[in-house]
């Protein structure tokens, strides 16, 4: 078994190389980029928004519910929710899903074009194929962090609105929370975990779906499986970065 992990890999990373070999055409690519974009990116606004805004405000509401002690500042919950969101949901938690959302679309799509032998058809016409199906998602996903910026100041939002209109402090201290020793670098590390989390996004479901064997029923097997190593990959950088930008 660690043979055949060791095997995957290794195919993982000579797929790498062979997405940059023989490059598809710039008035081709650029109409696949718009169109990665628009999948991608456009279609996951809306999922990002609402999970981002209801989770801060939950961050919020139990940071708040937590705080029994009358001593201890209400501005707190502002620097929860701020810590919360900033360094781990939205770049990280936000990823998973994605894995799940992206991850799925991207293998299923490709897992499909590999059963009905589309992919093939590419090579017989001599286009390199991972280069036509796996770039433009590379390239689309370098706007993720603008997605996960939208999830933070979304999230912020939902725990400033949980907490002042739920009752539990005033928007001064919660202001003044997100103000309390905040750390920009902390910023700086959310968009370099967010980066790479992209390149995982983009590359491993592709993976999946483009060495998949069988018919249409392995297809979904390829997605959930996708979803699961896309993940584990996710939660392992976010712990080596971590490890590395914050701990040292």
């Amino acid at each position: 078994m660690l043979v055949r992990y060791l095997s995957q890999i290794g195919k993982y990373f000579l797929m790498w190389k062979e997405i940059f070999n023989k490059p598809t055409k710039w008035s081709v690519m650029r109409t696949l980029i718009l169109k990665e974009i628009d999948d991608l990116i456009i279609d996951s606004l809306g999922i990002v928004a609402f999970i981002s805004f209801f989770v801060g405000g939950v961050v919020a509401i139990q940071t708040a519910l937590n705080l029994t002690n009358p001593l201890i500042p209400k501005y707190l919950i502002g620097f929860a929710t701020r810590q919360s969101v900033i360094l781990e949901f939205a770049p990280t938690f936000i990823s998973i899903i994605m894995a799940g959302k992206m991850g799925s679309f991207i293998t299923s799509s490709i897992g499909t074009m590999r059963v009905t032998e589309q992919i093939d058809a590419l090579e017989v016409m001599g286009v390199n194929s991972l280069n036509y199906l796996v770039f433009p998602k590379i390239i689309a996903l370098q706007l993720f962090p603008f997605v996960i910026g939208i999830s933070m100041f979304l999230g912020i939002l939902g725990g400033w609105i949980a907490a002042v209109y739920g009752g539990f402090g005033s928007s001064d201290e919660f202001i003044g929370g997100l103000q309390k020793d905040f750390i920009p670098f902390h910023i700086a590390y959310a968009f370099i975990k967010t980066f790479v989390f992209a390149l995982l996004l983009a590359t491993i479901p592709s993976f999946h779906g483009y060495y998949m064997k069988g018919g249409a029923l392995e297809v979904g097997k390829a997605s959930t499986v996708s979803f699961v190593w896309t993940s584990v990959t996710i939660i392992l950088m976010n712990y080596i970065l971590t490890q590395m930008l914050l701990a040292s």
